[in-house]
């Protein structure tokens, strides 16, 4: 009967919250017990009963929602106020300022942050970063994607990359109505990185584009994510203790939804589970290893905390949703390579990131003008260990005001073949 519900579960993409495919299971159980049971004795029908009971239980527990069905959106941060903007996209951002502090000479050209998820909130890790770099005199905005953190939610099948790109579009728009500034150097990293790779491919987008930093960047496209090859030195994978605090894949409900969904037999839009729903039941504790690969092995006993559990936001079915329209969209190499901006590009030693994930963007756009390689750092390049975020933000630094870069420009596109062979 469980086999049974599970495959109606996956023919059915989990309609009615499940609860058809186990109305249907149910039945046909209990009409077997019972045609099984003709002409036993009364002890025995009702042993024939008893598992039935005890399958029809155990499925129900998918169908019943644990976490709230409404969106719950984290509290606000008492460090920095919570804008929110209304985008010609339709989409709807949460938006956090911070302006130049410090000695150090202000920068006149505004500085947006797109964070990893691809739909994640921005954590106070990154969130104390941010401050560092407005220490530096940079004038930071960061902004959260749709469905992610303090921003309002999207319909399933409209998360996608291009959605992405499109929607960094309209907010540097809004920030050159508000600012009267004229164009934004835009930070971006890992699947922020892909987004802003594929901002710099799109000349509409790139015309507002000063300065771009593609810090750790995931796939740029469906060729490049089909790619198996080199990954930098042994990261926290597998050496980390375990992260602390509830998963809700240990509720059967969220461990057979997310599951079937990672493994593409439940869409994103699935009907077991709603994307708010999903997006409540998820912790930080449910990415497991994801977090340790994004650090050294040397650093496996002392991972910081990214995040608190009332400000964590992750949103499974529609990070699921872009990653697969990335791995779906054609070579981006043909258009990266009429970019111009000028752009930097960031890699770590201890990345557990395919590294021609970022040979491929460095070979594409002729853009870059320098690469900057990170030592004794993981895939989380600001992490606040050691003097990790003050060199990170040394280096933005240093681009964006066109100073000589504080590590040797390396590896160059000549460099690549060498590279990559020395981490094979």
């Amino acid at each position: 009967m469980t086999a049974a519900f599970l495959l109606l579960i996956v023919l059915t993409d989990g309609a009615g919250s499940g609860l058809p495919a186990w109305g249907v299971t149910a039945v046909i159980g209990a009409a077997v017990a019972v045609r099984r049971g003709r002409r036993r004795p009364r002890a025995a029908r009702l042993a024939l009963l008893l598992p039935v009971l005890l399958a029809a239980a155990l499925t129900a527990s998918v169908c019943v929602p644990t976490a709230p069905t409404a969106r719950r959106y984290p509290p606000a941060l008492p460090s920095v106020e919570t804008r929110h903007w209304d985008l010609s996209t339709g989409s709807r951002v949460a938006v956090y300022h911070y302006p130049p502090t410090g000695s150090a000479p202000r920068s006149a050209v505004p500085l947006v942050y797109l964070n990893g998820g691809p739909v994640r909130g921005i954590s106070l890790l990154d969130h104390r970063f941010l401050r560092l770099l407005a220490s530096q005199g940079h004038d930071v905005y960061a902004y959260e994607p749709a469905g992610a953190g303090r921003s309002g939610l999207l319909p399933m099948d409209q998360y996608s990359i291009s959605r992405s790109v499109r929607d960094l579009a309209a907010v540097l728009d809004h920030l050159d109505a508000k600012q009267a500034r004229g164009d934004a150097d835009v930070l971006g990293f890992s699947s922020g990185a892909v987004v802003l790779t594929r901002a710099l491919a799109t000349p509409v987008v790139a015309a507002h584009i000063h300065r771009a930093i593609i810090a750790e960047p995931g796939p740029m496209d469906g060729p490049t994510a089909r790619i198996e090859g080199q990954r930098g030195r042994p990261s926290a994978r597998g050496l980390a203790p375990a992260m602390k605090g509830p998963r809700s894949t240990h509720v059967p409900r969220y461990a057979v939804a997310f599951g079937l969904m990672r493994l593409g037999l439940l869409t994103p839009g699935t009907g077991l589970i709603g994307q708010a729903e999903g997006d409540n039941a998820f912790t930080a504790a449910d990415l497991g290893s994801d977090t340790a690969s994004a650090y050294c092995a040397r650093d496996a006993h002392r991972i910081p905390a990214e995040d608190t559990a009332r400000n964590f936001s992750f949103s499974p079915a529609a990070s699921l949703r872009v990653q697969r329209t990335v791995k779906d969209s054609p070579s981006l190499a043909p258009r990266l390579k009429h970019s111009r901006v000028p752009a930097m590009l960031m890699i770590a030693e201890c990345s557990a990131q395919v590294r021609q994930w970022a040979t491929a963007v460095l070979a594409a756009d002729p853009g870059i003008r320098r690469t900057q390689y990170l030592p004794g750092v993981g895939h989380h390049l600001w992490n606040g260990l050691d003097g990790d975020n003050r060199r990170a933000a040394a280096v933005i630094t240093a681009f964006l005001r066109d100073a000589p870069a504080p590590l040797p420009d390396y590896p160059t596109r000549a460099d690549v073949p060498a590279f990559l062979r020395a981490h094979k």
